[in-house]
């Protein structure tokens, strides 16, 4: 049976509730507003919660419930304990490939649809660390009034989840990939660049941050997949990433799907899930296969 790793919900985001209107754009220099590309279009806090609710998913209805074991382990990151959700696949037994999974800003409290998508990655083979690193601010979800000061700590922390998981007896240092959901997403584009413990990326409709990639950095085979008619992170952002990834000559696979919004239904989520599977089989299972022949 075919899993779907991330969809959209029920609820569209909302263009309400304009009470916080900085307008984030395609901008450069020293008025550009960080850390974020997009329209000019405004970001409210109401779109930036409702947008992230809605982008997350867990396994479709008629997946079998399911088998992946979860423990609960933590790490300090600023003097805080972060708390990590790890997904073991069945038969886990020896190191594995990881993913590091970055939810969005609606946080893990109330929106159960990340573990069911860390579960589906779990069932391809893969421990999956889900990362709690709004624990870093104290926060539950991410609170618009200070999502821009509060990106580099976030950052940090992301950072030292990939050391944390980097270091575990149970992983394979050099599998390690990272899944990142809106929020996350751009999480995973900033620390991604020049990491070379990052083999793979996945950003779900995330915004590229802007001036958090350093030119000098070179991310990792990277796959984009993002809604044409988003209104939370425009498909703009899908083509800022494209052109950073052509120039750096990194590969890549960029899908828009027309009509889509901030998460996919139907065929583009079925589509997006087959996507991320062979996309990470292609570089961190097939990365095994590569290493062993070259020690051959």
């Amino acid at each position: 049976m075919r899993r779907v790793l991330f969809r959209e919900a029920d609820a569209p985001a909302t263009l309400a509730d304009r009470t916080c209107d900085p307008h984030i754009g395609f901008m450069h220099g020293p008025d550009a507003p960080p850390p974020f590309l997009g329209q000019f279009m405004p970001l409210t806090r109401r779109m930036l919660v409702a947008g992230a609710a809605s982008a997350a998913a867990g396994l479709s209805a008629s997946a079998r419930p399911r088998d992946a074991m979860i423990q609960r382990q933590s790490f300090t990151s600023g003097g805080r304990t972060i708390a990590v959700e790890v997904f073991e696949p069945e038969g886990s037994a020896g190191r594995r490939p990881a993913v590091l999974m970055l939810h969005g800003a609606d946080g893990l409290s109330s929106n159960g649809r990340y573990r069911s998508g860390a579960r589906g990655l779990a069932d391809a083979g893969y421990r999956v660390y889900l990362v709690h690193y709004l624990d870093r601010t104290g926060e539950t979800r991410a609170s618009f009034a200070t999502l821009f000061r509060n990106f580099e700590a976030w950052m940090e922390t992301a950072r030292d989840a990939l050391a944390f998981v980097a270091a575990r007896p149970e992983v394979d240092p050099e599998r390690i990939g990272i899944v990142g959901i809106s929020l996350g997403a751009a999480l995973g584009l900033a620390i991604s660049g020049g990491e070379r413990r990052v083999r793979a990326l996945v950003s779900y409709f995330g915004p590229l941050p802007q001036g958090a990639v350093s030119a000098a950095a070179t991310l990792p085979p990277t796959l984009v997949l993002h809604g044409a008619a988003d209104p939370v992170v425009p498909a703009l952002n899908a083509q800022g990433i494209e052109a950073l990834l052509r120039r750096q000559g990194v590969p890549h696979e960029v899908k828009v799907y027309p009509g889509e919004g901030h998460g996919f239904r139907g065929a583009a989520e079925r589509d997006a899930t087959a996507r991320v599977i062979a996309f990470l089989e292609r570089h961190l299972k097939g990365a095994s296969r590569a290493h062993l022949q070259a020690a051959e």
